[in-house]
């Protein structure tokens, strides 16, 4: 006992103020960053926006679009059905350009 106060509550009382003050140190960061959980709206670009991705095959639209790209997952290929400012399109990684073309020739 210091000075006839109880040690036990005294120093209670200021782990609570540390919770405290590690929740508003850890909401302050959580919330400060800038960026949202929520995923963004997609925004429309042109053929060349979309990273590795090239386009394979210029569908007239998502029916046929979806048709194809179901014929290259079949076989194996990963494909995106997108929209681009030029009308949907379907877009392979660079390794699988040539085994979907063919694919899609046939």
């Amino acid at each position: 006992m210091l000075g006839g106060i109880n040690n036990a509550l005294f120093l209670t009382s200021f782990a609570g103020f540390f919770v405290l003050g590690i929740l508003i140190i850890l909401l302050r960061w959580t919330f400060s960053r800038g960026k949202s959980v929520v995923e963004r709206p997609s925004r429309v670009g042109n053929d060349d926006e979309y990273g590795l991705l090239e386009v394979v095959a210029a569908p007239s639209n998502h029916i046929e679009g979806e048709m194809l790209k179901r014929k290259l997952l079949e076989h194996g290929i990963k494909a995106t059905l997108t929209q681009t400012k030029q009308g949907p399109r379907i877009m392979v990684f660079p390794s699988e350009v040539r085994a979907a073309q063919a694919i899609l020739r046939s």
